[in-house]
């Protein structure tokens, strides 16, 4: 059920907590029996207060995200999740599935560079990308700032998220118009398992939280599919949760214990997101060939940088290494995962 525009003449809070799939599933099914109010789709539960609009997103124990809001400006069922658009006077607009923040105009810049250009500044000259997820585009968008890329694969399983990114988050879904990217609306397992062996440069892997519809993409059969299409000299990127999320917080040594039988090299990376859970961020980068600090090239990444279309507004030659340089609570969480026994 589109809304344009809807501004906000009532006050109320919107807030969601990130929860194991059952709880969200629970969720889902009572808003879809309710006849609630149109702003009831960002979140399932709302409670009506005096003063301000505002929406929160709850990880844990009442703590997480609260924004206030001027304006609610789409909401619908895709028929798979909910997708909200709400305009934050500070966020700017930020992209909801679910309830929770998938990204804002604020700080998407930072999530976007860091899941890409870690990985597409160690090949010399890349060529074919595969994004699995990213619908809303910033992926493709960092991938095409390369001018080597002849060919991109993006997959996304729900095809409204690309239609509502494109009606309101334009510079981040322009990458969609590009003659280069083709659209595939499936579920991203299903298609690496038909795609070709060794066809891929980089394979990038913009997902959701490993639940529902995207638990699949976290599992051993997944990353052994991508370690097959890629080419011996590729790269797998993916995000990896936040190291301090206290459910998800072991997404991030499972990821190392299924991939390292895979790779010769797997290393993560941290960086600030602050409108996602706790704001600090982890992705893993993973490659039989190129390792992310000693085949990295400071001085070959600045001028490649000035050769790219647009400006990077995060990512640096200096920043690359010093993402890497986990702090030592990541560090014992891997090791503590890696020490365990394979599920």
């Amino acid at each position: 059920m589109p809304a344009a525009a809807l501004a906000w003449s009532s006050s109320a809070v919107f807030s969601v907590s990130r929860s194991p799939i059952s709880l969200l599933q629970q969720k889902r099914s009572r808003l879809r029996r309710s006849r609630a109010p149109l702003w009831s789709c960002v979140s399932p539960r709302t409670v009506q207060v005096g003063g301000e609009l505002r929406f929160s997103e709850f990880f844990s124990h009442g703590a997480g995200l609260t924004t206030s809001l001027d304006a609610l400006l789409h909401c619908e069922h895709s028929g798979i999740q909910h997708i909200c658009v709400v305009q934050s006077p500070v966020f700017g607009r930020m992209l909801l599935l679910d309830g929770m923040v998938m990204l804002t105009e604020w700080d998407e810049f930072i999530y976007h560079e860091m899941l890409v250009h870690p990985a597409l500044f160690l090949l010399p000259s890349p060529r074919r990308v595969l994004v699995i997820g990213g619908g809303d585009g910033g992926t493709v968008r960092e991938v095409l700032r390369h001018p080597s890329i002849e060919h991109v694969d993006l997959v996304e399983i729900d095809p409204r998220v690309i239609a509502v990114a494109q009606s309101y988050f334009p510079t981040v879904a322009a990458g969609f118009s590009d003659p280069r990217v083709h659209l595939h609306h499936a579920d991203g397992a299903e298609f690496v398992r038909s795609a070709p062996s060794g066809f891929y440069d980089a394979v990038f892997v913009d997902s959701t939280d490993p639940t529902g519809i995207a638990e699949s993409l976290f599992g051993e059969a997944f990353y052994s599919e991508c370690q097959r299409v890629l080419h011996a000299t590729g790269v797998l990127a993916l995000q990896s949760e936040s190291p301090l999320h206290p459910v998800y917080c072991q997404t991030l040594p499972r990821v190392h214990r299924l991939l390292r039988p895979l790779f010769r090299h797997v290393a993560s990376y941290l960086a600030p997101i602050p409108t996602y859970p706790t704001g600090i961020w982890s992705f893993t980068l993973a490659s039989r060939h190129y390792h992310p600090l000693e085949d990295f090239s400071p001085t070959n990444a600045q001028q490649r940088m000035e050769c790219l279309s647009g400006k990077l507004r995060y990512y640096t030659a200096e920043l690359h290494r010093a993402a890497f340089a986990l702090p030592g609570f990541v560090q014992e969480l891997i090791s503590e995962g890696l020490a365990q026994p394979a599920p």
